[in-house]
């Protein structure tokens, strides 16, 4: 069923699928975060703890004030409809358990202490988000005394000082394939990927292969990773195609900051090294 179906007008169908955007967004940085510390636990000790500051600095500047937000805005309202009040609050139950699990790995000792609480708060908060935007959200649009575009506004002037900075982030992913005007990527070292080689040994960077991540979250996930990785450091990324639109996106978030190297060009796989100026 479209979203437009569902949605009691117009205005609830384009801020149905703003708020959707917004939780692909949220879901895939953070699988970006963890997917980093991860990898990078196992290859440089000393990178995985700034990665570990990272993703705590993330859920206390995006997620637990998303979190606040949604209490205060869009939950009251849904708990006064009878077929949303138990839902509601066990949505409420899981905000407290994303907070316990920020708080274990803002405790934490270590990176390696923090991994399965990292592990666990991207499964909760996919699960979460999965629940609203299937569940709550469509309700909300559908009901004709419910304006959602309203309470959604309501809930963006909460967070105005929480706003990320980076305009590319505040739109919805390009779909990929789809044709964007694009900068030459400057490429470096050995034969500039066109042999596969990369001109470079075998490194310790993590590596992000995002050929098994959801079409949704891909891009949020990308852009996730890069901001988890200490400037001066790199990351290999793997992509079922040679990902331009990717890669134009990254430019316009963040100029000048991000040089590629191909190190693979496909048939199966293209593997590209993104290293943090």
């Amino acid at each position: 069923m479209s979203v437009l179906t569902l949605a009691s007008d117009p205005q609830d169908a384009t801020a149905l699928q703003g708020a959707e955007a917004h939780h692909a967004r949220l879901a895939g940085e953070l699988a970006g975060r963890v997917k980093m510390l991860l990898t990078a636990m196992e290859r440089d000790p000393s990178t995985a703890e700034k990665i570990h500051a990272g993703l705590v600095a993330f859920c206390d500047r995006s997620l637990l004030p998303h979190a606040v937000a949604e209490e205060a805005a869009l939950y009251p309202v849904a708990h006064g409809m009878p077929e949303a009040r138990l839902l509601i609050e066990s949505l409420i139950g899981e905000h407290r358990c994303l907070t316990a699990l920020v708080d274990a790995l803002r405790t934490a000792p270590s990176p390696a202490g923090a991994a399965a609480d990292a592990r666990a708060l991207q499964v909760l908060f996919e699960e979460h988000v999965a629940k609203e935007n299937g569940l709550v959200l469509p309700l909300l649009a559908m009901t004709p005394d419910i304006h959602l575009a309203e309470l959604l506004a309501d809930m963006h002037h909460r967070l105005a000082d929480d706003t990320p900075a980076k305009g590319a982030c505040e739109t919805q992913d390009t779909e990929e394939g789809q044709d964007v005007q694009e900068e030459p990527i400057e490429e470096s070292g050995g034969c500039g990927g066109v042999c596969g080689c990369g001109g470079a040994q075998e490194t310790a960077e993590p590596e992000l292969d995002v050929r098994e991540v959801p079409h949704t979250l891909r891009h949020a996930t990308v852009f996730g990773a890069l901001d988890a990785i200490p400037a001066g450091t790199a990351m290999v990324l793997v992509a079922p195609h040679d990902p331009l639109p990717l890669l134009a996106q990254i430019e316009q978030r963040s100029p000048g900051v991000f040089s590629v190297e191909y190190l693979e060009r496909g048939p199966e796989a293209w593997r590209l090294r993104l290293s943090h100026s």
